[in-house]
């Protein structure tokens, strides 16, 4: 079988669940077994991979599955916790009386503090949590909606304490082949996907510092009197600043501390200074801008719920710094087990090893202490107490955590396992390479060197299909690995252009679209959403693509796996 035909056959299961997803519109939760079954047929008949090798894959899947539901689930707990608490409302309400020009608002609330609750919670909460607020203060439920989406950017790939990298790229590759060949050259597999880690924070870093700019200009032409880009403009320094108060912490966190950390940290340093610097009007233009009244919105603009704040509110408030203390202390914690060796030792002291499954020699170790859910979980247990919660209200945040873990693990119970198979597949009866290096050998003889320029545009595609960064990193990794290594380029550049793009695809995921919209009320104008927000994913691929051909190509970056 020749190698177009091989890669035919690979990419069936990505074409499958494309036709799915957006031909037919299935929701994942239908679309994502049909795919698991198509994987494994193509494996066991095409690439002739033994059934007990596509079961065991299935069962490592599952077990990948349990550590991403356990960080999910913590994630989420913590957020619903910190609902039931009053610690929301009042980090909401502290948000008011900042500034009344809308374009200040709309950085230090969506950019500045959403990326602060993607850093901590991940999985689409803070369109969930920034959009009804901003529709809470004023502004057009489609406006909230849109700037809620560009959240869904540069922190993405650092959200849910790092889920997207030490998951999704960590677990989307093979890593017991590339370990072996790093040991070959003298480095391991802690410090190559350390230096995923750095590259993916600095190309982030580089993007993502106009976003805010490009937050306020969409603002000011699809939503202001004038439909004007110059009234968004015309905050560009404030805006530019503000960029890069989050950037600029947010790629020294990645390159100095690892994955679980720059989102939080950077927006941790960001928001203070920031917030400071628009109180004293600092880089801010004297007139301030905002909506026209509410009468003249165009009915498609408007909103189907009624939110106020005062309905967000609590009967006994806790003060500002008192609600911010468990975001604070998950920071914390998570940096003391990250870089104290007697911390690490202690949370890694309980593990659960699964060896060798079915005889086919893989496995893996489920570390509950150490992964990111057992330390939210920590934080809801001192937070329970700390803001002297009822035990109805505690019990009332878990029934609503794990309802959402639920609903996203029915749909990783297939999408991991599958993704398990692809990778598993190098070791069969046919002789073939891996599917995804099958894919990547393809498209390496066929596009050839300009093939990096591409590189983020296909992590959003696979965001834009599975709805997810961690899904798109896990499907895509091994391919991107794979396509660097036909080309003879950085492999690990290479994976840092799929994440990168990967977290800009979130911006165009349409169950994200629909799940924004939903909590702001705002119903059917997910297409015209879709059409605003393509603007900041194509800026975003486009600069990440210039980055990576440079990179390569002129700058010479390169890998240990490249000597």
């Amino acid at each position: 079988m020749d190698i177009s035909t091989q890669a035919l056959f690979a990419a069936l299961p990505i074409f499958i669940a494309a036709v799915l997803l957006i031909g037919l519109r299935l929701p994942a939760k239908k679309a994502m077994p049909i795919v698991y079954i198509a994987t494994a047929l193509v494996a066991y008949f095409v690439w002739e991979v033994s059934f007990n090798r596509v079961l065991a894959s299935t069962i490592q899947g599952l077990l990948i599955t349990v550590a991403v539901l356990w960080i999910i689930f913590g994630a989420i707990l913590l957020l619903n916790t910190l609902k039931h608490s009053g610690a929301i409302a009042v980090i909401r309400q502290g948000f008011n009386n900042i500034s009344p020009d809308r374009r200040v608002q709309v950085v230090i609330i969506a950019w500045l503090f959403g990326s602060f609750i993607e850093g901590a919670s991940g999985f689409g909460t803070p369109a969930a949590i920034a959009a009804p607020l901003l529709v809470a203060i004023g502004f057009p439920a489609m406006a909230a909606v849109m700037v809620g989406m560009m959240i869904q950017s540069t922190p993405v790939s650092f959200g849910a304490v790092g889920t997207p990298i030490l998951i999704g790229v960590n677990k989307g590759l093979d890593s017991q082949t590339i370990s072996a060949r790093l040991q070959e050259v003298g480095s391991n597999w802690d410090a190559y996907l350390q230096l995923i880690t750095s590259e993916v924070a600095i190309i982030h870093a580089i993007t993502g510092t106009l976003i805010p700019l490009f937050m306020t200009i969409m603002l000011t032409r699809f939503f202001g009197q004038k439909k004007s880009w110059t009234e968004g403009l015309s905050i560009a320094p404030f805006a530019i600043f503000a960029g890069l108060s989050f950037t600029i912490p947010y790629a020294l966190t990645g390159i100095f501390l690892g994955a679980e950390f720059p989102s939080l940290i950077g927006a941790l340093v960001g928001l203070p200074i920031v917030t400071f610097a628009a109180k004293k009007g600092f880089l801010i233009p004297k007139k301030t801008w905002d909506f026209a009244p509410k009468e003249q919105w165009p009915a498609k603009w408007v909103s189907k719920l009624e939110l106020k704040l005062d309905a967000m509110t609590v009967k006994a408030p806790i003060s500002l710094t008192k609600a911010w203390i468990p975001y604070i202390l998950v920071a914390v914690i998570l940096v003391i087990t990250r870089v104290s060796d007697e911390a690490k030792a202690f949370t890694k002291s309980l593990v659960i090893p699964f060896k060798n499954i079915l005889g086919e020699g893989l496995g893996y170790t489920i570390a509950p202490l150490y992964l990111p859910g057992g330390i939210l979980v920590l934080v809801v247990l001192i937070t329970f107490f700390f803001h002297k919660m009822k035990a109805n209200e505690l019990k009332e945040a878990v029934a609503e955590s794990s309802k959402v873990m639920l609903g996203a693990g029915f749909v990783l119970i297939f999408t991991i396992p599958l993704v398990r198979i692809l990778i598993n597949s190098g070791v069969n009866a046919s002789g073939f390479e891996s599917m995804p290096i099958a894919m990547a050998n393809f498209v390496a003889t066929s596009v050839g060197d300009i093939y990096p320029m591409f590189a983020s545009m296909i992590g959003a595609l696979g965001a834009f299909i599975a709805g997810s960064n961690t899904v798109s990193n896990m499907m895509l990794s091994q391919f991107q690995f794979g396509v660097g290594q036909a080309l003879g380029v950085s492999t690990a550049l290479m994976i840092s252009l799929q994440a990168v793009g990967a977290a800009a695809g979130n911006m165009i995921a349409i169950h994200n679209v629909v799940a924004a919209s939903a909590t702001v009320g705002l119903l059917d104008q997910e297409g015209e959403t879709l059409r605003k927000t393509i603007i900041p994913t194509l800026y975003y691929c486009l600069i990440a693509g210039i980055l990576g051909v440079v990179g390569m190509y002129m700058l010479g970056i390169s890998d240990p796996l490249m000597k």
